[in-house]
C-alpha cells in the first residue's frame, strides 16, 4: 500500500512540476525554472520519507556551489531527484535519448544540463565539448554517472570515459559518491522498500592525477564503499524481519 501511495504523489508531483517548469523555461532567467526542479526534488525526498518508509541519509560533505564534479552510483531513478535534493543547483549529465520527450527535454536544456550522445542517437554532436567550454566559469558542480546507466546491487559496470574527459578538461577534484538507495527503490522498479537508504560523499580525487591512475582510484572508492552500503542495507533488512 505504501509503495502504491508514493507512486501516484510522485508521479502525480513530477507531472505537476514538470507542467510548470516548462512554463518556467520561456523566462529569459534560469533561476526560476532550477528552483521550480529542486522544488520537485526536495518534494519527491520528503514523500520517500514520509509515504513510502525511505528516509535518505546523507553521509560526508555534499558540495554546493562548488566547481567539482561529482561522480556517482547510479542504482535507482530516484538518484538524480535526490542528488538535486541534496546539492541544490548542479549540472547534470543526461543522455540525448531524453529528445524523445520534447517538454522535458527542453525543461533539461534550459536548466543548463550537459546532453551527451547515447542510444545510438546522434543528434548532439560535440555536445559535452561545449558544455565543457560552458563549464570553465560555473560554480556549480557538474553530476555525471561514469557507468553510463543504472548498475544492478552488487554490479560494477565498465567506467566510461567522459568522466575523464570532463576531469581532465576542466582540471576539477572529483567528488566520487557511493550509495545503497537501489535496495529501497531499485532501478525503475515500482515497488519501495522500507528502511533507510545512504548517499554518502567519499574523500575528494585531486585534479590533474594520470588518466588510468585516476580511473583506477575513482571506480574503487566508489565501488568498495558502495558494496560496504549494501551489506550495511541488507543486514538492517535482515534484522528487520
Amino acid at each position: 500500500m505504501r509503495s502504491l501511495v508514493f507512486n501516484a504523489l510522485f508521479w502525480g508531483l513530477a507531472a505537476a512540476f514538470a507542467l510548470i517548469c516548462y512554463a518556467l523555461s520561456w523566462l529569459p532567467w534560469r533561476k526560476p525554472l532550477v528552483a521550480c526542479m529542486i522544488g520537485f526534488c526536495r518534494s519527491a525526498r520528503f514523500c520517500l520519507n514520509w509515504v513510502a518508509g525511505v528516509p535518505i541519509e546523507v553521509r560526508g560533505n555534499p558540495p554546493t556551489n562548488q566547481p567539482v564534479i561529482i561522480a556517482a552510483k547510479h542504482q535507482s531513478y530516484a538518484d538524480g531527484p535526490m542528488m538535486m535534493a541534496i546539492t541544490g543547483d548542479i549540472n547534470f549529465v543526461i543522455g540525448n535519448g531524453i529528445e524523445k520527450f520534447p517538454l522535458i527535454n527542453r525543461i533539461v536544456r534550459q536548466a543548463g544540463a550537459t546532453m551527451v550522445n547515447t542510444q545510438g542517437n546522434t543528434t548532439a554532436p560535440g555536445a559535452l565539448e561545449a558544455a565543457i567550454e560552458r563549464s570553465h566559469g560555473e560554480n556549480r558542480p557538474i553530476l555525471i554517472y561514469p557507468e553510463g546507466g543504472l548498475a544492478a546491487i552488487g554490479e560494477t559496470k565498465r567506467y566510461r570515459k567522459g568522466v575523464h574527459k570532463i576531469y581532465e578538461a576542466l582540471g576539477r577534484d572529483v567528488i566520487p559518491a557511493a550509495t545503497n538507495l537501489g535496495l529501497r527503490w531499485n532501478q525503475d522498479d515500482w515497488h519501495k522498500t522500507q528502511g533507510p537508504a545512504v548517499i554518502e560523499f567519499l574523500d575528494p580525487i585531486p585534479a590533474d592525477l594520470p588518466r588510468d591512475e585516476f580511473m583506477q582510484r575513482l571506480q574503487t572508492s566508489v565501488e568498495t564503499a558502495t558494496r560496504a552500503l549494501e551489506a550495511e542495507g541488507m543486514a538492517f533488512q535482515e534484522a528487520s524481519k
